[in-house]
């Protein structure tokens, strides 16, 4: 029988109980608690923030990566999407900025992920959204848990656009809550489900990651609710290997043309058939910083997103990625040498 990726997802499991208890044996911390920053030393993460016109977050984000309490090396590269406001200016007077990528056009997130990926130095890549502001404890937390086969997913708190002074969005004080998160407090007034096709009788809550064992029970290709375990694989903030992203062939950047969204769940899709587990970190929330315009974006994003998943469900027909990190570096060379690239 071929093998497609929905095959190869059915024969993958997410037990990652023993790489949690040999974390919290060997560190003395539990899993899903704040890291004292010198555990993380000698462990590198580069982090790959993808930007299209996010002037209005973009400065908060990277004043919360300047405050990282962490002792490990920690690599800042933002992509900018060509953007029509001041995202670029933004990110080159910013201290933390190791790395500005400037597309001379607009190419998607995927592929502005893929061309920060190709220059990340570190074994372990954060995919953080230009929008997520995180807590002191956030690379600390996910250095210290990097793991060659372990996809590492944080969660993200929506908050309302609130401007400051200077018309940017103010990142909201106090802890940003864990539930806030739809795969934590997820909710469905019913009727056929856009992901997974169910039908609900009517309003339906539920909670994915509690009531899953932290994503365990999702192995094997299970579902529930509308969810599945590559669906869970959020790049707002997740952390993965490098080394098997770039073997999977990174971001499939055609869903950038197709419409929006969709890119992470093939990319988690692929690093599971992969070998992957995909492990939460309950600690590692970060605040979502709407824009002023949230609701029309939302509209214009959920549009398209029956487009991106057709193309995702066309991919799950198709054989696993592998083997693809000299056609990824191709294909990332080429979006580099159109672009302009400034380094610290």
């Amino acid at each position: 029988m071929t093998t497609t990726l929905a095959t190869a997802l059915a024969a993958q499991p997410n037990d990652h109980s023993a790489l949690r208890a040999q974390f919290e044996a060997q560190a003395g911390v539990a899993w899903h608690a704040p890291t004292p920053a010198a555990l993380a030393a000698g462990r590198a993460v580069s982090v790959v923030i993808p930007a299209r016109n996010t002037a209005h977050a973009l400065g908060a984000v990277l004043d919360a990566l300047a405050l990282q309490d962490t002792a490990g090396a920690v690599e800042i590269i933002v992509v900018d999407d060509a953007s029509t406001d001041a995202t670029a200016e933004i990110a080159t007077g910013h201290p933390a900025v190791d790395t500005l990528v400037r597309l001379p056009e607009q190419s998607g997130a995927a592929a502005a992920r893929n061309a920060g990926t190709s220059l990340a130095g570190a074994d372990t890549v954060v995919y953080l959204d230009a929008d997520m502001v995180l807590a002191p404890h956030v690379l600390a937390d996910i250095a210290a848990r990097s793991h060659p086969d372990a996809v590492l997913v944080g969660f993200r708190h929506n908050a309302p656009y609130e401007p400051g002074p200077d018309g940017r969005a103010l990142a909201p004080r106090g802890l940003a809550e864990l539930s806030a998160d739809h795969r934590v407090t997820w909710r469905s007034q019913g009727g056929e489900q856009m992901y997974t096709g169910i039908v609900l009788d009517g309003p339906t809550t539920g909670s994915p990651l509690n009531d899953t064992d932290d994503f365990q029970k999702l192995g094997h290709g299970a579902t529930h609710l509308d969810w599945d375990l590559p669906r869970v694989v959020v790049t707002a903030l997740m952390a993965a290997p490098r080394a098997k992203v770039l073997d999977v062939g990174g971001f499939d950047e055609v869903f950038g043309h197709v419409g929006w969204g969709m890119e992470d769940t093939h990319l988690g899709a692929a690093l599971i058939a992969a070998g992957c587990l995909v492990v939460p970190l309950r600690q590692c929330v970060g605040f979502h910083l709407d824009p002023p315009d949230a609701d029309a974006q939302w509209q214009t994003k959920l549009a398209s997103w029956p487009s991106t998943l057709a193309y995702y469900r066309r991919l799950l027909g198709a054989a696993p990625p592998r083997g693809r990190s000299a056609a990824f570096h191709e294909s990332a060379s080429r979006l580099l040498a159109a672009a302009e690239v400034s380094s610290r």
